[in-house]
């Protein structure tokens, strides 16, 4: 998969279309939003000032409460190296604000958090996100495993939750137990 066009989002018209749900989120209004869209409320890592970002949606776990989201500007974009440097934030989802711990996901988890997200959204990601995005894809499921390697996504866990399934009794490198899972009631 080659890149078409690199996209400049910080400039012009793109950024103030792009920081338009940020504005409604602030006024109020996120519950337009309902879980497609989220706010990401962050740390700048060299300045330390409060952040806002507005995400899509990739995938929401209902069972687990995590929300993964992708950075469509690569690993480079500004929220993506402040969660990466300081992972206890908090995302905004309709009216409901909470914690989160953000976690990267591996690439091969990404491809297939993609390929999910392009079965249900199957127009979007065919036609709208790679012209966003500046790379290609033919519409198979094949490409868009491998678009979804070449993004970086974030899976935001509730706090007291783990990441990615981690601690799942199946695992043998985990070192909880579910004597102790009782034993917490």
């Amino acid at each position: 998969m080659r890149m078409v066009k690199h996209l400049d989002p910080s400039a012009g018209v793109s950024r103030l279309l792009l920081r338009i749900p940020v504005y409604l989120y602030r006024i109020g209004c996120g519950w337009l939003f309902a879980d497609r869209l989220l706010l990401l409320h962050h740390v700048g890592r060299i300045t330390g000032r409060p952040r806002r970002t507005v995400l899509e949606v990739v995938d929401h776990d209902r069972t687990t409460g995590s929300y993964v989201v992708a950075s469509g500007w690569g690993t480079g974009a500004a929220w993506y190296r402040n969660v990466i440097a300081a992972p206890e934030v908090s995302i905004q989802v309709g009216r409901r604000t909470f914690p989160v711990i953000a976690a990267a996901l591996s690439e091969s988890d990404g491809a297939e958090v993609f390929a999910r997200y392009a079965a249900r959204h199957r127009t979007l990601a065919r036609y709208v996100l790679p012209h966003l995005l500046g790379l290609p894809v033919d519409g198979s499921d094949t490409d868009f495993r491998a678009l979804g390697r070449r993004l970086p996504f974030i899976q935001f866990v509730p706090r007291g939750s783990r990441p990615n399934g981690q601690g799942d009794r199946d695992d043998p490198h985990d070192s909880s137990s579910a004597v102790d899972e009782k034993s917490t009631g």
